[in-house]
């Protein structure tokens, strides 16, 4: 009887789990086995693919008004038509990349819709309104979102990086904190930069930059966060 009596005794002064919660974390998602991966260089090719022809269009106008002089007589025409051909092709680029992505994934990345739709809105408005304007605060409109989203994830405890670069990364609490405000202030720093640039550059040197400046900038400050991937990597214990 006391045997029983101290097993029970000692049943009842264990604390229950929820006695001591742990404190608040980051919900990590989870990979997605169904979910189909494009070729990294097809991925490559359809993401920078627009923003190449979007160069080429702006420097060689001519070659592409057989395609879009018919459809945009107005524009085309001027001192301005580079840009204006340019962002022509930018829109119809971006959306011939978002159907050829979704018709080998059968998704589509947050962040490749929400550029489309603003390129082609702006795009609109800039060969509408007849004014670049429109088109050169593109990139900032679209930095300036993702760094809020991001920021917005970090106050809510929510790890958005990974839906925003449609990708999974598997880290611990510190290290998504980290890399996430990386990011989010990376955006933003870019948006300050473009704004400066179109405000006070020429419309080519702007168009030059978007390819020579942005994109090399963006690979190399990819490139300098595998140090924090690796040390912060979620081990199979974790």
């Amino acid at each position: 009887m006391r045997l029983r009596g101290s097993r029970a005794s000692f049943k009842c002064a264990s604390p229950a789990p929820h006695d001591n919660p742990l404190p608040p974390r980051y919900i990590h998602p989870m990979p997605d086995s169904t979910k189909k991966q494009l070729n990294p260089l097809l991925k490559l090719a359809l993401e920078m693919g627009p923003l190449i022809l979007f160069f080429f269009a702006n420097a060689r106008p001519a070659l592409f008004l057989p395609f879009i002089g018919p459809l945009l007589p107005e524009a085309v025409g001027g001192e301005k038509a580079g840009i204006f051909v340019a962002t022509a092709v930018f829109m119809v680029a971006i959306l011939v990349s978002l159907a050829v992505s979704y018709a080998l994934t059968r998704h589509l990345p947050i962040m490749a819709m929400v550029t489309a739709v603003i390129v082609v809105v702006f795009g609109g408005l800039t060969l509408v309104l007849h004014d670049e304007t429109f088109i050169k605060m593109k990139p900032t409109i679209i930095y300036v979102m993702f760094a809020v989203l991001l920021f917005g994830g970090l106050w809510f405890n929510k790890p958005l990086l990974a839906i925003v670069f449609d990708s999974v990364f598997e880290l611990t609490d510190e290290g998504w904190r980290k890399l996430t405000l990386r990011w989010a202030t990376f955006f933003l720093a870019l948006a300050v930069v473009n704004e400066i640039v179109w405000r006070t550059q020429t419309t080519d040197f702007w168009v030059s930059f978007k390819v020579f400046g942005v994109l090399p900038l963006t690979f190399i400050f990819a490139a300098l966060q595998f140090p924090l991937l690796q040390k912060y990597a979620l081990t199979k214990e974790e």
